[in-house]
């Protein structure tokens, strides 16, 4: 039996972007996958898998979707992957945008570890879907980049308190990804530029020149979850294509 053969999997923000190709991945891979969303996955797409209607921001939503994946036999592996994006200073945000922020892209990662963690019988894997904005950000996102910070530090105390309970807890940080978020943003920020023109500009900002699709991130989530990374824990793995190598400085 393959690393992930017979594992439970709950995938928070399953049905789009890095969360779908996770899904994807885990499902062709052997896991069973359950899916906590607002909305269902493209059905075509990913045979297998089960959806359950997904409120982050309410705690009693994410335990209902954390027991349906968990079943009879617990809870191995849990993703969250769910966030949204909120353009403004500190001063230009208005104080319910960034609760709203902070609710869905951190509170709700800490809601589902809560009621993940105890039913990880025999320990389990997280993986946070963070961002280099948790750690380098352009202007303008004040609130974007205090909840990805959040899930920074939030996967190190968790990776600290449930080694014990044989817990692993690692998250990714992102470049930018060719996801319906990032569409929807550049959207609204190109003006009278073509979308795709303003998106090879995002993608040219990166070493390689392009953004990342959803799969590349996947497939770095699902190695973390797996036993192959059996000692890996408390640590952040930027998947950015050397973004946050580089100096602004042009020669």
């Amino acid at each position: 039996m393959g690393p992930y053969n017979g594992k439970n999997a709950i995938v928070f923000g399953g049905s789009s972007g890095i969360g779908f190709a996770t899904a994807q991945l885990l499902c062709r891979r052997g896991a069973r996958i359950t899916i906590a969303d607002l909305n269902p996955p493209p059905s075509d797409d990913i045979a297998g898998a089960s959806w359950v209607c997904c409120d982050v921001r309410e705690q009693s939503q994410v335990d209902a979707a954390v027991l349906k994946a968990a079943g009879r036999d617990g809870v191995h592996w849990l993703v969250y992957s769910v966030g949204i994006q909120r353009y403004g200073t500190v001063v230009t945000t208005p104080v319910e945008e960034y609760d709203l922020v902070q609710a869905v892209n951190a509170r709700g990662a800490f809601l589902a570890a809560r009621a993940s963690i105890s039913l990880m019988k025999q320990g389990g894997s997280i993986v946070l879907v963070s961002s280099v904005q948790a750690v380098a950000c352009q202007n303008g996102v004040a609130a974007y980049a205090a909840s990805k910070g959040t899930l920074e530090a939030l996967t190190r105390a968790m990776a600290v308190d449930h080694a014990k309970d044989n817990v692993r807890v690692n998250s990714v940080m992102p470049g930018t990804v060719d996801t319906p978020m990032v569409r929807t943003s550049a959207d609204s920020l190109r003006g009278n530029a073509p979308l795709e023109e303003l998106l090879q500009e995002w993608g040219s900002y990166h070493p390689m020149q392009r953004l990342a699709q959803p799969e590349e991130v996947a497939r770095v989530i699902a190695f973390l979850l797996s036993d192959e990374a059996s000692f890996l824990t408390g640590s952040s793995y930027r998947v950015d294509g050397g973004l946050l190598a580089q100096l602004p400085v042009r020669l």
